[in-house]
């Protein structure tokens, strides 16, 4: 059985993006999901001069580690200011002092939600244009609009875009 990972580029107890990604793993069929929270992986700022005091701390090894060992990664964005969230990029940017390709060529669906209408397009054009250097291996992607009037219940409940995120799905899966 494949091994996913799933989780959101945010901090929020009550992440929206980490309910659209695990809305999603549940669409993907024959697979074991580990749900990861940011903050069970608590990190110092990244700074040069904290590395080479410290060196890279054990939570960012122990993050990489779940996506080395793992068969693909679904990943929703949270977008901040019209970026990456201040914690994921934290993250992103230790696990990358580790191995600069940190996503492994995984396969990867790659999300983002907002509570507005552009639902984090802006972040996902970060990451699209970025995470390919980075080994990032993007088989899709899907960008969840004005999440309280589309996502109710645990569920994509705007016909249309579910619709949409199954199409990313498949694709997804079948890159696995």
């Amino acid at each position: 059985m494949k091994k996913i990972i799933t989780f959101a580029g945010s901090n929020s107890k009550n992440s929206i993006n980490k309910e659209l990604a695990i809305y999603a793993t549940t669409l993907v069929e024959d697979t074991e999901v580990d749900v990861l929270d940011l903050n069970d992986f608590e990190l110092p700022l990244y700074g040069i001069d904290y590395e080479i005091e410290h060196g890279i701390p054990d939570n960012a090894h122990k993050f990489l580690e779940h996506i080395k060992s793992s068969n693909g990664i679904v990943l929703s964005l949270a977008e901040h200011n019209g970026a990456y969230a201040t914690v994921f990029k934290n993250i992103f940017d230790w696990m990358s002092r580790i191995d600069g390709k940190l996503w492994s060529d995984k396969p990867m669906l790659l999300m983002a939600t907002s509570p507005g209408g552009r639902g984090g397009t802006t972040v996902l054009e970060i990451a699209k244009g970025r995470f390919p250097y980075m080994g990032g291996n993007i088989v899709g992607t899907f960008s969840l609009p004005s999440f309280g009037t589309n996502f109710q219940d645990g569920t994509i409940i705007n016909e249309e875009l579910n619709a949409q995120l199954t199409e990313e799905i498949k694709q997804f899966q079948n890159s696995l």
